[in-house]
């Protein structure tokens, strides 16, 4: 026997009401709202997924390294490393600055900036539940500022590092930092540009690993160290420095290239690498050599050999054009870097070189990293006369004898002596100076004054003269234009 239901018609009333609503209301939301609102939910979990593994760092200076009272809020920390030390006046006492990391390890072990740990004595790190550990530096790589330090830890909430090679420009980036000591501030942005290279400029930049991902995620002071994350949660790389205040122009160490240096740290303590000494540049950025080069529209410029370097003592010469590193092309500075930053010191490496319109290959054996690599000049203590001067370039040459070299205190070389430069001419603008030593000029070496004259009688200085010489302890390689006027 079937059960009679009594239905109650206010009940029915206000479910039909209700549907009603319902049905009404989902109209009213069009699908880009609805769209909107999952982008800004995804926002939401992606910063409460990885803020649990971002850290606050706190430094305490020694004494004597920090910025004075006026430089607290900060604003010199986006200017590159090399230059800051130029804008602070010493201390006595101690000062704190503050940074951002990224766990990376569930037993404590976390990834930073070199420069948020510059002159420590003592590190503190905060966790997002406010918990607070003492940490130890495990190992610091100068030349990509990737640090890594250790708190006394076990089963930490641990970020994803990303293959960054797989990022690709226009992506989301979001970061997360303790910015002006507003910590754990998340902002969000794009990847404006991948594989950014002189960006730090100077002798310190000449050497950096330097290939970072742009973006114009709002970054500033205290955000060095943190994350830069794509939208899945992962991060792609390490925020480092930015292009002067609210200029929307920062940069981060890509995740993979962190995640290899940080891996040697940990186990090594340090990141091996070899060096040739070498001064380099992408060829498309010197206009004035694709107009003089022909044959080749691509590859690393030598623009110096450093005469105490490992490439000093291979046949590779300063004007040479790096196409090939064991086999594989290279098109720009890092390029070349990275081929050579896996290589092992005494290992021998085959350069693929475009020298005087024809391929050539050269073998040059890496040496290690010096803890301070020779690029020092020597300075000019003579300036004798010579009637040797050579009009339009504006230089007067000497023979090189012991003489003229125990005088300017240079080294007996092949080649002829800068004794005298014009002011305001192309030799004086492309700074050489009196006691350079010209060994060749457009690959044609050169001997005594005389040979100097008639090759550059054969050249064309309306096109460029490509230069070769010995300035102190580097050997380089300069182009001799005459501006348009």
């Amino acid at each position: 026997m079937m059960k009679k239901f009594n239905f109650c018609p206010w009940s029915l009333l206000l479910c039909a009401s209700l549907f009603s609503f319902s049905v009404i209301y989902a109209k009213d939301i069009s699908p880009n709202l609805a769209l909107a609102r999952q982008l800004n939910e995804a926002f939401v979990e992606v910063a409460e997924k990885v803020s649990p593994a971002v850290v606050v760092i706190t430094v305490t200076q020694k004494p004597g390294s920090a910025p004075d009272d006026e430089e607290e809020d900060g604003a010199y920390d986006s200017f590159p490393r090399e230059f800051r030390r130029y804008f602070r006046r010493p201390r006595t006492e101690r000062s704190q600055g503050q940074g951002s990391g990224v766990i990376i390890r569930e037993d404590g072990f976390i990834l930073t900036n070199g420069h948020v740990l510059e002159d420590v004595e003592t590190i503190e790190v905060r966790l997002k539940d406010g918990r607070t550990f003492k940490a130890k530096i495990r190992g610091i790589d100068p030349l990509s500022d990737v640090a890594v330090v250790k708190i006394d830890a076990k089963e930490l909430p641990v970020a994803i590092l990303a293959d960054s090679t797989k990022t690709r420009v226009g992506e989301f980036a979001i970061a997360i930092g303790a910015p002006f000591n507003l910590d754990y501030s998340v902002t969000f942005g794009h990847v404006s540009a991948k594989s950014r290279s002189n960006v730090v400029e100077g002798k310190e930049g000449e050497s950096m690993d330097q290939d970072f991902i742009q973006t114009d995620a709002n970054i500033n002071p205290g955000n060095s160290g943190g994350p830069l994350i794509n939208i899945d949660g992962e991060v792609i790389g390490i925020n480092t420095l930015i292009h002067g205040l609210r200029t929307g122009i920062g940069f981060a160490i890509p995740s993979t290239l962190a995640k290899e240096i940080a891996d040697e740290l940990i186990s090594e303590g340090k990141f091996p690498r070899v060096w040739l000494g070498i001064k380099i540049q992408s060829f498309r950025d010197n206009p004035e050599l694709s107009e003089v080069v022909k044959g080749i529209d691509d590859g690393v410029v030598v623009n110096a050999v450093l005469v105490d370097g490992p490439a000093a003592k291979s046949d590779l010469h300063a004007g040479d054009i790096v196409t090939a590193v064991d086999g594989q092309r290279v098109s720009t500075p890092q390029q070349l870097r990275s081929e050579i930053r896996h290589k092992k010191a005494g290992q021998v490496v085959l350069l693929d070189v475009f020298r005087k319109d024809k391929p050539v290959q050269i073998k040059v054996n890496p040496g290690e990293w010096p803890a301070e690599p020779a690029t020092s000049l020597a300075r000019v203590k003579h300036n004798p006369s010579s009637e040797n001067a050579s009009e339009g370039v504006g230089l007067t040459v000497h023979v090189l004898t012991r003489e003229i070299a125990d005088r300017f205190a240079v080294s007996m070389t092949r080649g002829v002596i800068v004794v005298a430069v014009e002011k305001n001419t192309v030799a004086a603008r492309k700074g050489i100076k009196p006691g350079d030593i010209i060994t060749a000029v457009d690959q044609q070496p050169v001997l005594n004054p005389k040979q100097f004259r008639e090759a550059l009688k054969k050249a064309d200085l309306k096109k460029g003269i490509p230069i070769s010489l010995v300035s102190g302890d580097t050997a380089r390689f300069e182009i001799l234009k005459e501006e348009e006027n």
